[in-house]
């Protein structure tokens, strides 16, 4: 099954991640954007987040989920609907509306379709984390504009596929959850 986990910084994705993977070594860890850019390919990123690190992120997001269309057993670290968040949330603070359109929503329609599952980690109170967290606002704003594109779809691009999987509770009971359905 091809599976892109969301949610905001700190919400668990790649402990998740790391999670199945050791439990179905068959799984391919795909990184999140950020790393492949920064770290293959030199891309140089401001001090903190902004619109056009994000769109930049996003494209290579689409781009990694359609180059591994014929991978059947690989799981993402992100999807397109983390950065239309923190695009959206990021661009307010830059002073404008950000909506995607054209051929980047092209893009996002075509790689959220190529998906079998969107795992989405919400913030739970209390925050299972312990570690001190970097922006906690703009975490918390992400992860209120996650849950209402994927709870509500406004942007109607979840509409027939793929299929979304809320998962809360402890490190242990989503791992549980996420391996049934990953065994069918």
């Amino acid at each position: 099954m091809r599976i892109a986990v969301t949610g905001t910084h700190g919400s668990g994705k790649t402990t998740l991640i790391d999670d199945l993977v050791a439990a179905h070594p068959a799984y391919e860890h795909e990184q999140e954007p950020y790393w492949a850019l920064a770290q293959h390919e030199g891309t140089p990123f401001a001090d903190g987040a902004t619109s056009a690190d994000l769109e930049e992120q996003l494209e290579q997001r689409c781009a990694m989920i359609l180059a591994s269309v014929a991978s059947p057993d690989i799981v993402y670290d992100r999807c397109p609907l983390d950065f239309v968040a923190y695009l959206e949330v990021v661009a307010v603070r830059e002073g404008f509306e950000w909506v995607p359109s054209g051929k980047l929503l092209g893009r996002i329609e075509k790689a959220l379709a190529s998906l079998g599952l969107v795992v989405f980690l919400p913030l739970s109170r209390p925050d299972e984390t312990d570690v001190t967290i970097e922006l906690p606002r703009l975490r918390s704003k992400v992860d209120t504009r996650l849950k209402a594109i994927i709870r509500d779809d406004k942007l109607g691009l979840l509409e027939g596929r793929p299929k979304i999987l809320e998962l809360r509770g402890t490190r242990a009971e989503r791992l549980a959850r996420l391996a049934e359905i990953v065994a069918g």
